[in-house]
């Protein structure tokens, strides 16, 4: 009789890819502090899974070296204990063979989650393989990274492939974003607050702007890269769920169905793209070298060492046609080597009506503001005006000042660390929470717009227009907004 069917013991999480850049940088020091916080499952045990042939003590040794290149200190305590926990098997998943000796070793389990921290090329045949193992069963959790899928195409086949295995509620499909701070204080911010809901509208709200910008290159990425560029890898999963949620009607409550469905609403009332349109809502760009952190850095042509046309930039301007928003513009961009590191949503609001200020203190007036920062520094502002103070000829003079709602200053006298985004959502998968995971209808309808994004702009025969890494983008990324008569927040 075979280990996995022996009596039932704890629960156990495979990390498929347990060697992996993910899994050292994010997944096992997400794990390490979850455990230093008495958060982990009574009895988890740990396996790192990947084709490499180390041994449990060397992949045990390379733990530790990844925990000490991103931790300051570790508390020794916590470490035994995780370290316990603990183990590594070396084989390929993806054959029958493979998937059936990893079952051996793990024995018995009262839950099993597996994690696919791996290229998602290989989901169908590993989950062919792990289920004819008998490993994916009722009991069983699978975390799915993204990409999933190029295209609407490619994502329905691997989405296909999965549920043949397993499930919808078994299913967890990670936006790490989706796991920041800030992100559930914006959930928290519009529904546990009445003061916004009433100016969450066109009538109030003059256009929202989504910015992920990034200073590093694709560098040694690049074979993922080509393939994906900037609007398949960031704005199709990322940028597209943050739009959802600062869009969302309010949900019943917060069961992953409802918010689910009010996501899927959002994404169904994405105004298309067409040929005759493209060139006024898409800019795309591509990075050449340049200097970027105080460095010489290459271009984008040069670390992939052919000509491509893969975008590494893109910034558009869309409109979410329903009642709440009709006629609201949403500016949207993303690229790599730009000035500076800064993920940011702004919730831009109209002008006064009528001012009944004088001349100077018009002068000083700006529209508020609502400017949600996720990083470098998680915090929320709303710019305000107030007056200014002191006496003036002229009479009252304002000035803008924000609120803020700053998690960092509000907890800096706690000894608090700043969260990585996958702790929440490993105790979500976890506790079998799929609030803020995505559904697969989410993924596809998100797939479905985008597909029409990239089908005009290559009918419309739009290239990518060079810029220099370190700055802002290429030209046409600025005439983008000012045609609608704004700015970017810069």
């Amino acid at each position: 009789m075979s280990q996995a069917s022996e009596p039932k013991k704890g629960p156990v999480l495979v990390l498929l890819g347990g060697t992996g850049d993910l899994a050292r940088r994010m997944l096992l020091p997400s794990l390490f502090h979850l455990e230093a916080d008495g958060l982990l499952p009574d009895g988890l045990r740990i396996y790192g899974v990947a084709r490499d042939g180390q041994s449990p003590d060397t992949y045990r040794t390379n733990v530790r070296a990844a925990l000490e290149l991103r931790e300051k200190t570790i508390e020794e305590d916590a470490w035994k204990r995780f370290i316990a926990r603990v183990d590594y098997f070396s084989g390929d998943v993806t054959k029958p063979e493979g998937a059936k000796a990893l079952a051996d070793a793990i024995g018995g389990h009262s839950e099993l989650y597996i994690y696919f921290s791996v290229s998602p090329s290989i989901y169908p045949k590993a989950c062919e393989s792990l289920a004819g193992a008998g490993l994916i069963r009722e009991n069983t959790r699978l975390v799915l990274e993204k990409p999933i899928g190029r295209d609407l195409e490619s994502s329905k086949a691997l989405n296909c492939a999965v549920a043949k295995v397993a499930t919808e509620e078994q299913i967890f499909r990670i936006d790490h974003y989706l796991g920041k701070e800030t992100v559930q204080n914006l959930i928290a911010l519009r529904f546990a607050n009445i003061a916004f809901e009433p100016l969450w509208t066109n009538h109030t709200i003059d256009h929202v702007q989504i910015t992920v910008a990034e200073t590093e290159g694709v560098g040694d990425r690049w074979p993922y890269y080509n393939e994906y560029g900037a609007l398949r890898d960031m704005l199709q999963n990322h940028m597209i769920q943050l739009l959802c949620l600062v869009a969302m009607e309010p949900p019943a409550d917060l069961d992953p169905d409802s918010v689910r469905a009010e996501k899927v609403k959002v994404l169904k009332a994405l105004r298309p793209m067409s040929r005759a349109t493209v060139s006024q809502e898409v800019v795309l760009g591509q990075y050449t070298s340049g200097v970027s952190d105080g460095k010489s850095v290459t271009g984008y042509l040069d670390e992939v060492g052919k000509p491509t046309d893969t975008e590494t930039f893109i910034a558009l301007r869309c409109f979410i046609d329903n009642w709440r928003w009709a006629g609201t513009p949403f500016f949207l961009r993303t690229g790599k080597r730009l000035p500076e590191r800064r993920t940011q949503i702004v919730i831009q609001f109209k002008p006064l009506p009528h001012s009944i200020f004088s001349n100077s203190a018009n002068a000083d007036m700006v529209a508020n503001r609502l400017v949600i920062d996720l990083q470098p520094q998680e915090d929320i502002s709303l710019v305000l005006m107030n007056q200014r103070p002191g006496l003036a000829q002229e009479g009252m003079r304002l000035q803008p000042m924000p609120l803020s709602l700053s998690l960092a200053k509000a907890y800096s006298g706690h000894g608090g660390r700043r969260r990585i985004a996958y702790e929440r959502l490993l105790l979500d998968v976890f506790r079998g929470d799929r609030t803020l995971f995505v559904h697969r209808n989410e993924v596809e309808e998100a797939w479905a717009w985008v597909d029409g994004v990239a089908e005009a702009w290559q009918q419309a025969g739009l290239k990518p227009k060079n810029y220099a890494a370190g700055t802002s983008g290429p030209a046409g990324v600025h005439a983008l907004i000012e045609r609608s008569g704004h700015q970017w927040h810069d």
